[in-house]
């Protein structure tokens, strides 16, 4: 048979290893989903079949098909030892198949023809991958799933629909690879870099749909008594970050490691991941690599953060004030805006400070979601208690009492212990902040807590631990500083604190010896001098 039929006993032998998240295995597919097996009979669900051969450039001559019955030198393909194939066409043409395999599913492919005729042939070696079917993707719209590969140096992604609409994406490249990815697993072909080869994505309506990625070198002039040869690989397993990136380097795989989709900010990702990965080294435990990477962040930006949440907390002593002018202003908008402004300038307060933590929080919470959502690492990964998969949402919901009820409630009311403890989190670190001057910004931001509570329960329950986890450590900032500034948490000052005032256009400031603002006295009155007597009229 074809390279696919004839090794459908790879996975009894490697199929241990394939449950364990190595090749591309019976096993789950991070969604829970069952996936195909490569080089597996058709039966299966979603099934992949990978073939080589040599396509002839007359095409009398019989080359070896999916129907051919090879000799095997032995019966089990092992990463301890290659199995050797041989055909004879019965024309003078004799082809040979090495295939061996390593450890991690990289499959190395040396086809052979020895021309025993009295003429020259030409043959053109290819290489082929086949899905059968169009998979689901759970790629969140963040992680790319489908065809892609490198050609010329760069990445090319496309998704199942481009190749049902375009039929057929042509490119020729030398060096790069092709195949089809799932969320943690790659099926790629790999042909010699250093040969110049036309590849094709295709799609096939026939037998229920099949997608095909391939690639064909140019034809070799195969000489009477000669022999040509043609070295392919073929990988079928697990993106893993370090064993993707060996590969790349070892065998000079142009961009193989861009197989790991990590995105625009690849340059946040990736890093983020390396060093979370070498802190699991070090304390065994995915959850708290998160917390501990957490608090490094935390103490990088301190004294960004800290400049921030000082501003905070003066707006926070000035609240009472900003409401008094609110309400002295109530109906002259433009009037009330130009008090508010003379306040915050005269107590040197900055109303956009709070946003800085913020706007450093946003690309390290995307990069985060990024690992967590696309390294295979994370997968399984568990942190304490309930919580087994980080990848994975929050298994518990509230409305069945975490379990206590034997009733299992629909996706969207999958609230967990996780996503609660974050948006009380949430919830505090906002009654430490100051409340928005727009009474409708203020609503908003009170039900804030909840709305991300709902959303975040239905994201990787590994990127809640991080958000809780610096929403307590931004409480814990916050709540220090406002203690050493005596700002009371409802806002104003503490008992014996000098309070800020909002002081009339009419009374000036200046400067005490420390170099704070202090509100300079109003001139004493004049005495009132002699009266004179009231003159009579006339």
């Amino acid at each position: 048979a074809a390279l696919g039929q004839r090794l459908g006993a790879v996975h009894r032998r490697l199929g241990s290893a394939a449950d364990r998240g190595r090749g591309l295995g019976r096993g789950s597919r991070g969604g829970g989903g069952s996936g195909g097996l490569l080089l597996t009979p058709l039966g299966g669900p979603s099934p992949y079949y990978a073939d080589y051969g040599w396509a002839p450039a007359d095409p009398v001559i019989p080359v070896p098909g999916a129907n051919t019955v090879w000799t095997a030198d032995r019966e089990t393909l092992t990463a301890d030892a290659p199995v050797v194939l041989r055909w004879d066409n019965g024309q003078g043409l004799v082809f040979e198949r090495a295939i061996s395999i390593d450890a991690n599913y990289m499959f190395t492919v040396v086809q052979r023809v020895v021309n025993n005729t009295d003429k020259p042939v030409q043959l053109a070696p290819y290489g082929r991958v086949l899905r059968f079917g169009t998979p689901v993707t759970q790629g969140y719209y963040v992680l790319h799933e489908g065809p892609y590969g490198v050609f010329n140096g760069t990445l090319d992604e496309k998704t199942y629909k481009d190749i049902q609409d375009d039929k057929a994406i042509r490119h020729n490249t030398t060096g790069g690879w092709l195949g089809f990815t799932d969320k943690y697993w790659l099926a790629a072909l790999i042909p010699d870099q250093a040969v110049k080869v036309d590849t094709q994505f295709l799609h096939q309506s026939d037998a229920g749909g099949r997608y095909l990625a391939t690639y064909q070198a140019e034809p070799q002039t195969v000489a009477p008594g000669q022999t040509a040869e043609s070295t392919g690989r073929l990988f079928a397993g697990a993106k893993e970050v370090d064993l993707i990136g060996s590969y790349a380097e070892t065998l000079n795989i142009t961009k193989f490691d861009f197989a790991i989709d990590f995105g625009w900010f690849w340059f946040l990702t990736k890093p983020f991941f390396k060093i979370l990965a070498w802190i699991h080294s070090v304390v065994g435990n995915f959850g708290l690599s998160i917390m501990i990477f957490t608090l490094a962040l935390k103490l990088l930006f301190y004294p960004l953060a800290d400049k921030s949440y000082r501003s905070m907390a003066k707006m926070k002593a000035l609240q009472p004030e900003m409401v008094k002018l609110r309400e002295r202003f109530a109906d002259d908008k433009a009037k009330q805006q130009q008090e508010l402004m003379a306040l915050y300038k005269r107590e040197k307060v900055n109303p956009a400070a709070g946003c800085l933590p913020i706007i450093i929080q946003i690309p390290v919470f995307f990069a985060l979601y990024k690992v967590l959502l696309v390294t295979i690492e994370m997968r399984h990964a568990p942190f304490f208690g309930w919580m087994h998969d980080l990848s994975a949402p929050d298994p518990t919901t509230v409305f069945n009492l975490f379990g206590l009820i034997p009733w299992s409630p629909p996706a969207m009311l999958m609230i967990g212990a996780a996503p609660i403890i974050m948006g009380f989190t949430m919830f505090l670190q906002q009654k430490l902040n100051p409340a928005p001057a727009d009474p409708v910004q203020a609503k908003v931001f009170m039900a804030l807590p909840i709305v991300f509570t709902f959303m975040l329960a239905h994201f990787p329950v590994g990127l809640v631990v991080y958000w809780a986890w610096n929403n307590t450590l931004t409480i814990l900032q916050q709540w220090s500083i406002m203690k050493r500034m005596h700002v009371k948490i409802s806002g104003g000052m503490e008992e014996g604190s000098e309070a800020p005032a909002a002081l009339p256009p009419s009374v000036t400031r200046k400067k005490n010896g420390n170099g704070d603002s202090v509100p300079k006295a109003p001139a004493a009155p004049k005495a009132p001098g002699p009266r004179k007597p009231a003159g009579r009229k006339g």
